[in-house]
């Protein structure tokens, strides 16, 4: 393996893993929100072969709406689809409901008098003269940047493309719906379409500075793969968990060396917590939600919730304790960081002795106990305050794990827990033990796995298109078999773009039950195969039933094409530490130890130390290390 550093950012902390001829070297950097390139540029020695790079950039930019002025360019009637949306309310008895305003407005849409219908037949034929005045309109908006998505065009895309050559020849930037999601649903395409716009220019200009200090530069994508910084500068919305996959990779490559594929895995950082179920692979979906802003991207299936280490801990205006999602970040931090004044999980922990202060957090930061008791005094009794937070922080955690697990057809019960992130191992046993999960895996470098699953990736290239036929139509075999060449076509051209190999092509369909308003995507091995029965299966897991005699529709063909699969480094310990101390944890006589330092079996309650996080081991459970280096925690108790 070359030599290649890896690079996670993360809400407080940056994660820095380099492989260089089997020795592997980790270490963290306090993340820099104003300027994320920042503490990535700090890291780099110069000397690395490849850089490869996890980032919330993407996802924080929606969030702070911090992005290029963008005006939508849709057919004349639709100006207002970006605000309509599904016409969905969250809370249904809200008689004056606020939805989070989208990356542009009603005033900021140009109409075009165009129509498609959906057969892709052209009903109204765009003219020269309409050409001219959208043109004209565009170049006096003063927008950065311009989404530009038609009614039907992932049928029919020859009106979009007319407007986007004009607009393109006069020197505008324009992203269209048909090359970013040529699928169906028309708000779905126009939302992934805007905020592709969105973002674009904001990131674009961030990868080309990382990409003149770092020219072999590969960016993890949402989907659970590598790519250039040229297809994620065109697809930034591909971006969006762009870290948390990197996780999921990295926690499922450390699982299967303890030979364990059933596991839920549990990244808990300083801001957020991410949840994933893989059952021998990730199960991934084609639609995510940030901030209220749906967009259609191929994405591993992870649940985020506000809960992290940094996050702050309040008392709401119906005298409730509430944990985030607000967090305290990087600066000012935790109380006890020395700079923060609110108090966080992290103080939490530490005055409950879960935390100590023999170790520096991340290696570097020196803990004061006395601040972070003075920050849940705010709250209550200190002690009685730190266990409220450390409960509601686990209530909510649990609450995504049942989403990823009890939701989707599964038993949390079948699957082990692997906790990672700087505060994962903290909580994972009593969260595992809340949700009936009895063992837990702790990888030998979790503060920093996310950051190794980006630097053993492969590449992966993802391409869809729209089918819309009923398995019984007699044009279906015809029409799987042009667009699966046409895709297959695509993934070979965009691998040969970045210098890479195809080693594997997986295919997916995502089908319904004639009727149905949603689909489930569905592996097949190939677009030619029964995908009736493929479908019924996965609708029977997920649903508890499956109607053979219901007729089948496919409304999409996806092709993902993979690259190298490099094997997971095993990593050596080494904290330069021998701690071996008796202490106390809420009054019960505990025992300290370093990583490195271990006997062969520790019963809980036991606190471990490492350069990259801490383990808390509560009663009950009992943990050993395997020839793997990870940790394996189980619950003995049996009531």
């Amino acid at each position: 393996m070359k030599k290649t550093l890896a690079v996670d950012i993360g809400g407080t902390f940056t994660d820095f893993v380099e492989f260089n001829d089997g020795v592997v070297r980790a270490w963290k950097a306090l993340s820099t929100p104003q300027q994320p390139a920042q503490a990535v540029l700090s890291g780099l020695s110069g000397s690395s072969n490849q850089l490869v790079h996890g980032s919330t950039i993407a996802t924080n930019a929606i969030l702070e709406r911090k992005g290029a002025k963008t005006v939508l360019i849709t057919t004349a009637g639709f100006q207002d689809l970006l605000q309509i949306r599904r016409q969905e309310r969250k809370n249904c008895y809200d008689l004056t409901p606020n939805r989070t305003p989208h990356v542009t407005s009603s005033s900021e849409t140009i109409s075009v008098n165009e129509r498609i219908d959906a057969h892709g037949k052209i009903i109204t034929p765009l003219t020269e003269k309409e050409i001219s005045r959208v043109q004209k309109i565009a170049l006096q908006s003063g927008a950065e940047t311009f989404a530009l998505c038609f009614l039907f065009s992932f049928l029919n895309n020859v009106h979009e493309s007319q407007i986007a050559r004009a607009l393109r020849a006069a020197g505008l930037h324009v992203v269209v719906s048909s090359e970013v999601s040529p699928e169906y649903r028309e708000y779905e395409r126009a939302s992934t379409t805007a905020l592709n716009a969105f973002l674009q220019p904001i990131i674009r200009s961030y990868l080309d500075e990382l990409s003149e200090k770092q020219p072999d530069l590969r960016i993890m994508h949402s989907a659970g793969g590598l790519t250039s910084a040229e297809l994620a500068s065109e697809r930034p919305v591909s971006l969006v968990m762009s870290g948390p996959a990197g996780g999921v990779l990295g926690a499922l490559k450390t699982a299967q060396a303890s030979n364990l594929s059933k596991i839920i895995t549990f990244d808990m950082g300083g801001t957020s917590t991410d949840v994933a179920l893989c059952d021998g692979s990730p199960n991934f979906r084609n639609t995510a939600e940030i901030d209220g802003l749906t967009l259609q991207t191929s994405l591993i299936d992870i649940i985020t919730v506000g809960a992290g280490g940094g996050s702050l801990a309040k008392i709401d205006d119906g005298g409730a304790l509430t944990i985030g999602p607000e967090s305290a970040g990087a600066y000012p931090g935790p109380a006890c960081y020395g700079t923060g004044t609110e108090a966080t999980v992290t103080d939490a922990n530490l005055v409950l002795g879960r935390l100590r202060t023999e170790q520096l957090l991340g290696g570097k930061i020196e803990l004061n106990l006395e601040r972070s008791r003075t920050a849940l005094g705010n709250i209550g009794e200190p002690s009685s305050s730190a266990k409220s937070v450390i409960e509601v922080t686990n209530a909510t955690m649990a609450k995504a794990i049942r989403k990823v697990s009890v939701e989707r057809g599964y038993e949390p019960e079948d699957f082990s827990l692997v906790a990672f992130g700087g505060a994962g191992p903290l909580h994972a046993c009593e969260l595992a033990q809340e949700v009936g999960i009895k063992k837990v895996l702790i990888p030998s470098k979790p503060g920093v796995l996310s950051a190794i699953g980006i630097g053993t990736a492969t590449e992966v290239i993802e391409r869809s298109e729209t089918i819309l036929l009923a398995l019984s139509d007699p044009k279906i075999k015809e029409k799987l078999v042009q667009t699966s060449k046409k895709l297959e076509s695509q993934i070979k051209e965009d691998f040969s773009s970045i210098r890479e190999k195809i080693n594997l092509i997986k295919w997916s369909v995502d089908a319904r039950y004639k009727g149905q308003a949603h689909e489930l995507r569905t592996p097949i091995p190939s677009p030619t195969d029964d995908l009736a029965s493929s479908f019924h299966k996965l609708h029977e897991k997920e649903y508890g039933f499956a109607n053979h005699k219901r007729e089948v529709q496919i409304v999409a063909l996806r092709c993902r094409g993979e690259g190298k699969n490099p094997h997971i480094p095993v990593f050596e310990n080494s904290t330069n530490n021998s701690l071996n101390l008796s202490i106390e944890i809420e009054g019960t006589p505990s025992h300290l130890y370093s990583r490195d330092n271990l006997p062969k079996t520790v019963q809980g309650p036991v606190v471990i130390t490492q350069s990259d996080t801490t383990i808390f081991i509560p009663p009950g459970w009992q943990g050993r290390e395997d020839d793997s280096g990870n940790l394996i925690l189980e619950y003995k108790n049996s009531e």
